[in-house]
């Protein structure tokens, strides 16, 4: 069903823009290389208008916050606002501290995001302006279960409505709405939490789906979940023929998204739309 988005990011190779963390810019870059987009990490306020100028979308994620990089995410959302790219904004660890969370409300006041993606804790973090955020992790209170649902893409929706973003609230459910649909997808494995980062290439993923299909970004998105999900669930299955770990899992996974074809994709993907 997403034919068109896959092959549009092969084809316009979208440079993307990232101002990430420092822990997992390695993984992110190769994971935007392995869809088929092109990536650029500059976080010096410097540049970072000129450079946001070249790209077609920009990603901005606070996993690794000081003062001087909230600067530069600044000048870059609202170039990328002046130009009409898509922004993707990562709230990694809202509700953690008070310095993150605060950013996160600077950054929507300040930005227009085009999709705000980040696990339940986060995103209710930024919703309520507190939250019980583990570190980077979800608290497990949070996870949304079969049971609530129903419950949780409301929410979706309504805080859609109120940021004009597409919510992406990813776990063992990802929710991808705006706020007259959502997508319900339950691709992954288990496992993927177990590796530092493969949230950020996520929302990497959805950096570069989005720059290659700025017409449709909340199928954009949705896609890009899908894909991540999917790949984790294939690099499990090779895992366990080799008896790997968690290192070559994450490669694993990079190596599946680069080999990633509609015909794949059509095959494994478990979504609905609510």
């Amino acid at each position: 069903m997403f034919e068109k988005i896959l092959e549009n990011v092969r084809i316009k190779t979208p440079l993307v823009h990232s101002i990430t963390n420092y822990v997992t810019v390695n993984d992110c870059a190769n994971a935007i290389l392995a869809c088929g987009a092109s990536p650029i990490m500059a976080d010096d306020q410097n540049e970072v208008e000129e450079i946001t100028s070249i790209c077609n979308s920009l990603v901005i994620n606070i996993g690794t916050l000081n003062e001087r990089i909230i600067s530069s995410m600044m000048k870059a959302g609202k170039k990328a606002n002046e130009l009409n790219h898509p922004v993707v904004l990562d709230p990694v660890g809202a509700g953690a501290s008070s310095f993150r969370t605060k950013t996160s409300f600077n950054l929507l006041e300040n930005v227009k995001f085009s999709v705000i993606r980040g696990n339940t804790s986060e995103i209710k973090a930024i919703h309520k302006g507190s939250g019980t955020t583990k570190g980077v992790d979800a608290d497990v209170s949070d996870a949304i279960t079969e049971t609530n649902l129903d419950e949780a893409i409301v929410f979706v929706k309504d805080f859609s409505k109120k940021t004009g973003s597409i919510i992406a609230i990813t776990g063992a459910i990802d929710i991808i709405a705006d706020e007259n649909k959502a997508y319900v997808i339950r691709n992954g494995n288990a496992l993927m939490s177990k590796i530092t980062g493969t949230g950020c290439m996520l929302t990497s993923l959805i950096g570069a789906f989005c720059g290659g299909n700025s017409d449709s970004i909340l199928d954009a998105t949705a896609a890009a979940v899908c894909v991540m999900g999917l790949c984790g669930e294939l690099a499990f299955e090779k895992l366990q023929k080799v008896d790997g770990g968690t290192s070559t899992y994450r490669t694993f996974i990079i190596d599946y998204i680069s080999k990633m074809n509609t015909e794949t994709l059509n095959g494994g993907i478990k979504i609905e739309s609510r």
